[in-house]
């Protein structure tokens, strides 16, 4: 049976997130695990082709990271502190930095929402949570939309 000691909580603060988030906080609850909150900030190739001063990019780091402390305290506030939980905020593909934390940081499990797009809209915008998955060194616990149901999948 797999030991539980490291959950990584990717979110991008939205609504749908909250459903993953509050999912993994549980389970490092009852693990006795620590948590890592994490969100990624995609500021697009437009952005890294621009000539932006050092300033400006701690500045927008620095309003992400008081964005994901708000979000955590209107969302979790119930249970953030029955947990060890680490807080990190990161610019780049949120996939590709989710992927390399979790190795670096050899969490045992990845839980994250997805939105569930299909068709059309997956095709154009993609799916994170599928990227994690084929990619993922650990477990992915996904949470759907609708919430309690859950789908555990392992990359290979």
């Amino acid at each position: 049976m797999l030991r539980i000691t490291k959950i990584l909580a990717p979110t991008d603060c939205s609504e749908l997130s909250v459903l993953g988030l509050r999912r993994a906080l549980e389970i490092a609850r009852d693990a006795c695990a620590e948590i890592i909150v994490y969100r990624a900030v995609d500021v697009g190739v437009d952005w890294h082709n621009s000539r932006l001063d050092c300033g400006s990019s701690r500045d927008l780091l620095e309003e992400s990271r008081r964005i994901l402390d708000k979000f955590l305290a209107e969302n979790c506030a119930d249970c953030i502190d029955l947990v060890e939980m680490r807080q990190m905020v990161e610019f780049g593909a949120p996939y590709k930095n989710i992927v390399e934390l979790a190795a670096s940081e050899d969490v045992d499990m990845i839980v994250m929402s997805t939105h569930g797009r299909t068709g059309l809209d997956h095709f154009i915008l993609g799916s994170v949570a599928e990227k994690v998955v084929a990619r993922a060194p650990c477990p992915v616990l996904i949470v759907p939309r609708g919430g309690r149901r859950t789908t555990t999948a392992k990359a290979a």
